[in-house]
């Protein structure tokens, strides 16, 4: 197993002393550090406990360098609260206890430290400010364990009370979409960049594609070491160094996040529950500009509080939406820390909920609390991918959007919208995901415009699809109303004909004077045989003598092209379709006797057609395969 350990505590209270009287390792890595005497920047050691191999990251303890700390202490599973045992608690030791707290490290070593330079009294006083501190947290139950990294006092039972914490932490949760946020990068001479950090989640394997986001480069893994040793996968928990092809070091810094491809979107808002510290000196307030700590980045962004005050006061949790001056990649359920902008103290943190908010009226702030808290209560993928769905009505949301908002590995993923789809709670429609409720209401939005459609135009056979679509489906994917007339065609509520639909019980009853005219066009095209009128001329003269107007006998004359009855030639000639059929026979009968060709003049006698009549059907027969012209004649076919 392996697991991430940080360090936490004021400056010079032996932090890199007490990791290297516990790895032999000197975490002080940068000229300026030796020289200075502190830590400035990260450093990291590794320790083999047997069953549980242990990467620590030592964080800067001065007050300029929390940033820095705050890169490291994004991803440990496991706090070593360091406390001088001659000076006490110190403003630090409270700030990055705090940060620890917020960014939900739950499981804790409290370390006294430099115990040769404090006698006994001085020892009690330093554990009962400790006890203080941690008291009502995670921590407070924590082992307490006194050291001296010079002496060597407490070392070995520091190394035992790590193993027995650790054996008891569980491990970071696999179904999580690759991601390494970045805390160093560098050039190695004849590899290129190489980045570092810890694996939140997800796994890294050699030879893989990835993404560095937000900037959206594509790169490929061409090695992997974990703690100096060559890997060909790296899993969560692990201190890993990837070195990447396809990019160039000048175009890495720290707070960039090395993900699976085409999973996740950058963002420059999310909406996130948030905790203001109880001795922060003023509430969170909105349109406080703001330092926000997420992963490895630090990013300006600015606050609206999601309530009627705009504040939320010091010691009380509430829901902000975070917008960000520059996009970073924001995964759900992940912690962050918000510090003021100036002067630079921590005073919150929070969770990310939605990692793709929009700007919410205040109007709408029920409905946004609402799904926020089920955002909060959801306890699997299943329901939260639920609650995402819900939110977005009508709109649905689609595959690539709502595996953005939940930051799964895609097989984990897949199975979680599987699950919602089985049990009915979300229909798919062609990759756009609905929630039922939804898809029902517009099953039964869409059933209500064909009845109205019905019940206005009677002698129509049904409603063009565009207008279906028009009138119930606006603004809505395509998908959605290719699903919904798919669904209610299946279950026989509607049928579909070309680019009509109709419900399945509507009948078209006649009157006896539309019945008259109907009479009126069949007989008229019927009893004419290859010379029929015109059809303007031939639907005015039958909506006259029925008595009824020319926009009825249009509307009836549709029927029968609707059913075949009549052929359409060109926009003036229509025929019978019995009457083309016979014609047809005849051309065939034609060829079959031993010549196949024909020209006009021929087909003029044959057809006992005029060249009016003529012309137009020996096109229709080319368009329809019975004939194909061959300069001045015809082949029939």
């Amino acid at each position: 197993m392996d697991l991430i350990v940080g360090t936490a505590g004021h400056i010079d209270h032996g932090k890199t002393a007490l990791i290297k009287a516990l790895t032999g390792i000197d975490t002080d890595r940068l000229p300026e550090e030796r020289l200075r005497g502190i830590t400035i920047d990260l450093g990291f050691a590794e320790l083999d406990l047997g069953g549980v191999h242990i990467g620590f990251v030592d964080v800067p303890g001065h007050e300029r360098f929390v940033k820095n700390m705050l890169a490291g202490a994004s991803g440990i599973d496991l706090v070593m609260l360091v406390v001088a045992a001659d000076e006490g608690v110190m403003p630090q030791t409270r700030e990055h206890f705090d940060i620890c707290r917020l960014l939900g490290v739950d499981n804790g070593i409290i370390v006294l430290t430099k115990t040769d330079l404090a006698d006994a009294e001085t020892l009690e006083i330093a554990m009962l400010e400790v006890a203080e501190l941690v008291s009502g947290t995670p921590l407070e139950y924590a082992p307490v364990v006194p050291v001296s990294a010079r002496t060597g006092y407490g070392i070995e039972a520091l190394r035992k009370e790590l193993a027995r914490i650790s054996g008891g932490i569980t491990s970071r949760n696999s179904a999580s979409v690759s991601h390494l946020s970045i805390d160093r990068s560098f050039s190695v001479k004849g590899f290129g960049a190489v980045v570092t950090g810890t694996l939140a989640s997800g796994r890294i394997d050699e030879g893989s594609d990835m993404q560095l986001l937000p900037d959206g480069y594509n790169v490929r893994v061409r090695g992997i070491q974990v703690h100096g040793r060559k890997v060909s996968t790296a899993m969560p928990g692990q201190r890993v160094a990837v070195n990447l092809g396809g990019i160039d070091h000048s175009k890495v810094a720290r707070g960039m996040v090395l993900v699976d491809p085409d999973v996740l979107w950058p963002t420059q808002m999310f909406d996130a529950e948030t905790e203001v510290l109880a001795d922060s000196a003023q509430p969170l307030k909105t349109r406080q500009r703001v330092r926000v700590h997420l992963g490895t980045v630090e990013a300006l962004a600015r606050i609206q509080v999601l309530n009627d005050t705009g504040e939320i006061e010091p010691g009380s949790r509430g829901f902000v939406q975070v917008r960000l001056e520059s996009p970073v990649v924001a995964i759900p359920r992940e912690r962050f820390i918000i510090r003021k902008y100036s002067p630079q103290i921590t005073i919150a943190g929070g969770t990310v909920l939605d990692n793709a908010a929009v700007k919410h009226p205040l109007k709408e702030l029920p409905a946004v609390h609402k799904f926020l808290n089920e955002l909060v209560h959801s306890n699997d993928a299943a329901s939260m991918i639920l609650a995402m769905v819900m939110k977005a009505k009508t709109d649905g949301l689609s595959y690539s959007n709502i595996l953005a908002r939940t930051g799964l590995e895609r097989n984990a993923f897949s199975a979680a919208i599987a699950a919602n789809v089985e049990s009915a709670t979300i229909r798919d429609c062609g990759g756009i995901y609905l929630a039922s409720n939804e898809f029902d209401e517009l099953s039964r939005i869409a059933k209500s415009v064909l009845v109205d459609f019905h019940r206005r135009e009677p002698l129509e056979k049904g409603m063009s699809r565009e207008g279906l679509r028009d009138r119930a489906f606006v603004h809505l994917p395509n998908e959605v109303f290719q699903a919904v007339i798919s669904t209610l065609e299946t279950n026989g509520t509607i049928v579909t004909e070309k680019d009509t639909v109709r419900l399945s019980a509507h009948r078209t009853e006649l009157s006896p004077s539309e019945q008259a005219l109907t009479d009126s066009i069949r007989s008229t095209f019927a009893d004419a045989g290859l010379a029929v009128p015109r059809l303007d001329e031939a639907l005015s003269d039958a909506a006259a003598s029925a008595g009824l107007g020319l926009p009825v006998a249009k509307k009836l004359f549709a029927r029968f092209l609707d059913s075949g009855e009549l052929v359409k030639v060109t926009e003036e000639f229509y025929f019978a379709k019995h009457t083309i059929d016979r014609l047809t026979e005849t051309l065939r009968k034609y060829a079959s006797a031993g010549d196949k060709t024909i020209d006009v003049a021929r087909f003029k006698d044959l057809a006992g057609v005029s060249r009016k009549y003529a012309i137009p059907l020996l096109e229709y027969f080319d368009q329809t395969r019975v004939t194909a012209r061959s300069r001045d004649k015809r082949i029939i076919l």
